[in-house]
This record gives structure tokens, C-alpha cells and sequence, in this order.
């Protein structure tokens, strides 16, 4: 990796501090993100939309366990915005192999459940180790710091949670004023549309928060290579040379 042309300030944070630089990084490169994943995305939402015949909780089910397929996409957009570099569509679909398919299986599988997923995704997408080699690496980028990648892995699906909350407590405004029936029974009844209403506010809450999850796993994992490497003082002294 080329640290002088990496284009964040390279400083030793706190994990929590590193992850609110994930955030912000999501924000500055937001449209740029959206406008290479949003395709990923759309294929998540017809592998969901083809699961409605048989219940919305497989629809739901299905999206949370594709999660890690849309978060590699992600992940390759915010590791070239880290270079300044802009990405498109085209950009992700060149590299397909890697970012879409490479390793997926394990990312759907074994490593599905990870209570730090997002902080150890780019030792297993970004650095293309295996085997033994690649488990000692993502015990040491660990290190410490579990308990650091879990709160925030917590933090972001208690997020989600409650801007899921949020949206379908908009749902009563939708039903039609001559209709009795309680709008949380309407809700679990799997035929309703208010069902389906339902799992769109689903959808729309995890197009929201998981890009901000990616970025602050991402995140996180810099700073913990700017601990093991010293990437700060390679960074600075690579720019004092430079000058």
C-alpha cells in the first residue's frame, strides 16, 4: 500500500474516534458510493422481492444475510476514496471478481455471525492473504480491540433498529381512516401490503446505516495498521522528503 498517497491524516485515535472518521469519510464520498452500489443493491432487492411469496420474514432474512455481499462493494469504493480516487459502476464491475466473489462463500458462512465483521472485512478482501497466514492476521489486526469492534458493530445495529422503528411508526398515517383493525396485526399478517410497507422501511433503514458501518469498520482497521506500522510517521516523513 502507497501511504504517501493515502489521503487522510494518519494519526495513533481512539477505536471510537477512529470509527466516527469511517462515518465522516462515508460522508464525503456518499454520492460516489451510492452510485456504484446502488446496482449491488438492486440485486439484493430481487433476491428479497423473489422471497415475498413465501413470507416477509424471508424476505427480511435474506437481506440480512446478503449484507456482506453489498458491504464488499462498499468497502471497495471507501478504500479507493482513502487515495482520492472517485468510483463508478464500471469500476466495481471491472474488478467484479474480487469484489463480488472472491471469498464470498466463507462471507456468507462461516464468517456470516462475526461480532467484529466490519473491522477484519478488509484483512480478508483487501489483502489477499489465506490460510494460516491470513488467521494470524486477523488475530493481530484484532488484537485488543474485540471488545472496541463489537460496540461498534452493537452501536450500528442498535441504528438500524431504531430507524426501523422510526419508519414503520409512520405506517398508521398510511392506513385508511375507516379501517379498524389494529395496524400492528395488519403488520404480521403476511398477506397485508402493510406487510410489505413494513419490509420496505426495512430495506430503506439498512440503505442508510450499512454504508456508515462499513466505513467505520474500515476505519478502525486503518488506525489499528497506523499502531502496528506507524503508517503517521511514514506519512510524514514520506511528504518532508517530498517537499
Amino acid at each position: 500500500m502507497k501511504v504517501d498517497a493515502i489521503r487522510l491524516d494518519l494519526r495513533p485515535r481512539g477505536m471510537l474516534e477512529a470509527a466516527d472518521l469511517g462515518v465522516r469519510l462515508v460522508c464525503v464520498h456518499l454520492r460516489s458510493l451510492w452510485a456504484s452500489c446502488a446496482p449491488v443493491y438492486a440485486f439484493v432487492l430481487l433476491v428479497a422481492a423473489a422471497m415475498l411469496p413465501l413470507g416477509s420474514g424471508w424476505t427480511v432474512l435474506a437481506v440480512i444475510w446478503l449484507k456482506p455481499w453489498l458491504d464488499r462493494s462498499i468497502l471497495f469504493v471507501l478504500a479507493r476514496a482513502v487515495f482520492g480516487e472517485e468510483t463508478r459502476f464500471a469500476d466495481v464491475w471491472s474488478a467484479r471478481r474480487a469484489v463480488l466473489w472472491q471469498g464470498l462463500v466463507g462471507a456468507l458462512t462461516i464468517r456470516r455471525l462475526s461480532p467484529w465483521r466490519s473491522y477484519v472485512q478488509p484483512v480478508l478482501q483487501l489483502e489477499g492473504q489465506h490460510g494460516k497466514a491470513r488467521r494470524e492476521r486477523v488475530a493481530r489486526i484484532l488484537g485488543p480491540h474485540r471488545g472496541a469492534a463489537l460496540a461498534m458493530q452493537t452501536a450500528f445495529a442498535t441504528i438500524e433498529s431504531v430507524l426501523l422503528l422510526g419508519l414503520v411508526s409512520l405506517i398508521p398515517w398510511l392506513v385508511p381512516a375507516d379501517d379498524q383493525s389494529p395496524w400492528i396485526a395488519l403488520l404480521l399478517d403476511g398477506g397485508s401490503w402493510l406487510t410489505r410497507a413494513g419490509v420496505a422501511c426495512y430495506l430503506i433503514a439498512v440503505a442508510i446505516v450499512e454504508p456508515f458501518f462499513v466505513g467505520a469498520g474500515f476505519a478502525m482497521y486503518l488506525n489499528r495498521r497506523v499502531q502496528l506500522e506507524a503508517w503517521d510517521i511514514e506519512q510524514e516523513f514520506r511528504l518532508a522528503f517530498a517537499r
